[in-house]
Formats: C-alpha cells, sequence, structure tokens
C-alpha cells in the first residue's frame, strides 16, 4: 500500500498540491470488509470533501452516497458496464477514473503461464466471491481458457481458512497450476497464498507485483503504483476546478511482469529466455 500511496501523492504533487501544505488528506479503510465502505462513504460526505478518491468496491459506496462531491475512481472491469459512468470520453455525472482492463489482463497472465509452463493444461481459478468483479473475472478467465484450450476449474475463497480449504482441493485434484483472481482480500492474503503454492508445488499467476515480493511464482498486470499517480493527477485537476464529468476515463497502458526466480527453482521450473527478457523484474 506504500507504494500506491507514493504515487498518489506523486500525482497530486504533479498538479500543485503536497499534502500538509495546501491540500488535507482524509483517509478511510475498509480493510478487506466492504460491508463498511457505505459508512465510510457517507462519512466523507457529511465532512463535505472536495473530492473522493475511491479505489475498488467502494467507487460503488461512493457514487450512491453523493450525486455532487466528485469522485475519482479505480476499477477492475469497464465502468460503463458497471454503470459507474456515461462513456469513457465524456463520463457526465460527478465520477470518472481508471479502468485496468481486468479482461485484457487475464488472458494474457493466462499466456505467460502456459508459456512458463507449457504442459500445464489443467488450471484452477481461486477467486473471492464477495468481491463485485468476482463473476467478470470467472467470465473472462474461462473465455481466455478457451482461446487457447485450457480447462479452468474455479474455486471460491472468501476467507482465510477458505484458502486453505481451496489448497486442500488442490492436494487431491492435483491442478497443472494456479490462476489468483484479483481484489483486496485475495492481495492481503498473499503470503498464505504464496506460501501455499510453493508449499504443495503448484505454479501460480497473480495480478499484482507484492505477490511475487511476497514468493508468488509470477505476476502481471497494471503498474499500480502508476495507476494511483494518474488518480493523484485528476483529484488534482479537479481541485483546480475540472469537472469529473470533462475528464476522460483512463485506460491502463502501462503493464509489468515480475518473475520470482527463485520460487521458479523451487518449483522446479526453467524460465524460458525470452520471458526471462521480457520481464520488468526478475527476483533472485
Amino acid at each position: 500500500m506504500a507504494d500506491r500511496l507514493r504515487g498518489f501523492h506523486r500525482g497530486l504533487k504533479d498538479t500543485g498540491y503536497v499534502e500538509g501544505e495546501n491540500v488535507t488528506i482524509v483517509y478511510r479503510w475498509a480493510e478487506g470488509q466492504n460491508d463498511r465502505l457505505a459508512a465510510l462513504a457517507a462519512e466523507l460526505v457529511r465532512r463535505q470533501v472536495s473530492v473522493i478518491a475511491a479505489f475498488g468496491p467502494a467507487a460503488f459506496a461512493a457514487k450512491a452516497a453523493t450525486t455532487t462531491i466528485p469522485i475519482v475512481f479505480n476499477v477492475a472491469e469497464d465502468p460503463v458496464r458497471l454503470g459507474l459512468v456515461a462513456s469513457l470520453s465524456r463520463p457526465g455525472g460527478n465520477l470518472t477514473g481508471f479502468n485496468f482492463l481486468s479482461a485484457e489482463v487475464a488472458a494474457k497472465r493466462l499466456e505467460l503461464l502456459r508459456e512458463l509452463v507449457p504442459a500445464a493444461a489443467r488450471i484452477a481459478a481461486l477467486v473471492n466471491p464477495a468481491d463485485d468483479t468476482s463473476e467478470t473475472t470467472v467470465k473472462d478467465v474461462e473465455a481466455a481458457a478457451r482461446a487457447i484450450g485450457l480447462q479452468i476449474q474455479v474455486v471460491k475463497a472468501s476467507t482465510s481458512r477458505e484458502i486453505n480449504a481451496a489448497f486442500a482441493t488442490f492436494v487431491r485434484e492435483r491442478p497443472d497450476a494456479l490462476f489468483v483472481g484479483p481484489g483486496p482480500f485475495l492481495s492481503s492474503r498473499r503470503v498464505q497464498l504464496a506460501n501455499l503454492a510453493s508449499h504443495h508445488s503448484i505454479p501460480a499467476t497473480y495480478e499484482l507485483r507484492n505477490y511475487a515480493e511476497a514468493g508468488g511464482l509470477m505476476s502481471y498486470g497494471t503498474d499500480n503504483t502508476d495507476a494511483w499517480r494518474q488518480i493523484g493527477v485528476y483529484a488534482g485537476r479537479i481541485l483546480k476546478g475540472a469537472k469529473p464529468a470533462d475528464l476522460p476515463v483512463m485506460q491502463a497502458s502501462k503493464f509489468e511482469l515480475v518473475i520470482n526466480a527463485q520460487t521458479a527453482r523451487m518449483l522446479g521450473l526453467t524460465v524460458p529466455p525470452p520471458l526471462l527478457a521480457r520481464a520488468d523484474e526478475v527476483i533472485e
């Protein structure tokens, strides 16, 4: 989280705002408990903040709480389909933000996983059913898998205990590899996930670099620090008078591939040189 906040602060600074000097930031975290989001959003509205930066599911709570306070969101899928904005180029209303392009990322993650584990045919996909984007994630992964001839088994977990149960299932059924879905809960359990995958010798792919930093095999996804920087830029522009309705929704354009070479060796995998060459970072 610290690197993302640095990105957000950098974006604000790019527009002339520095926390503690000419702008005050009120932080509210749901800590993966989505049922708290409505109350947190309502509190920010009561405080009459100038702009709300809402990440993931918080965007829906913020939208429900106010039609007047500007909101800058980041979401994993098409915000038009989600009902957050009228269009990408002219959002309308009081919301704009950033789209992580999850469908495109899911397809690429599966391609990279197959490149690293070419014999893989059966892939387990772990998703959090409590996450608002879980159904879309499953559809995206299943479609991407069909396109390259992979079989997908969807397993769901929304608690630490359910993650342990999911890996007990993997031990019995022995999938060739694991695709871990996006979302704040699963990200918060990245050490548990990386340790279990390594312990049970299951090659796994993740969305964010912090998984690979925690011992996960490979991550591919949007550069989160850059995404949060852009959200900071939009928040700063709104503070200067821009209207969300006139700010086009940003689409992810900067992605990063991180490979944990030490974990690959532990799993008995040889990372193909072309894949190593494309990696933005190799953790030794």
